[in-house]
């Protein structure tokens, strides 16, 4: 089975996300709970943005519940590094 690299969002790739409501862009990888470290852009596969993004494509939009409402990103790139 070839690894093809693809889109798709999956553990360990890094995901960069345009929020539509503050037109910035933030990136993550997403990594195991225990390397997890928000400030270094390290997002836990188990916090809620990572489950929504998972299995997601670039130009695909995501709603994820934050704890201020409601938050709306677009997928902009999906990164194998």
């Amino acid at each position: 089975k070839s690894m093809e690299p693809s889109d798709k969002v999956v553990f360990g790739t890094t995901v960069v996300l345009y929020d539509v409501d503050t037109e910035e862009e933030v990136r993550y990888r997403i990594v195991g709970d225990d390397e997890a470290d928000i400030a270094s852009g390290l997002l836990s596969v188990s916090a809620p943005m990572a489950r929504a993004v998972i299995g997601k494509r670039e130009g695909d939009e995501v709603e994820v519940q934050a704890p201020g409402g409601q938050k709306s990103y677009e997928i902009s790139e999906v990164l194998y590094v």
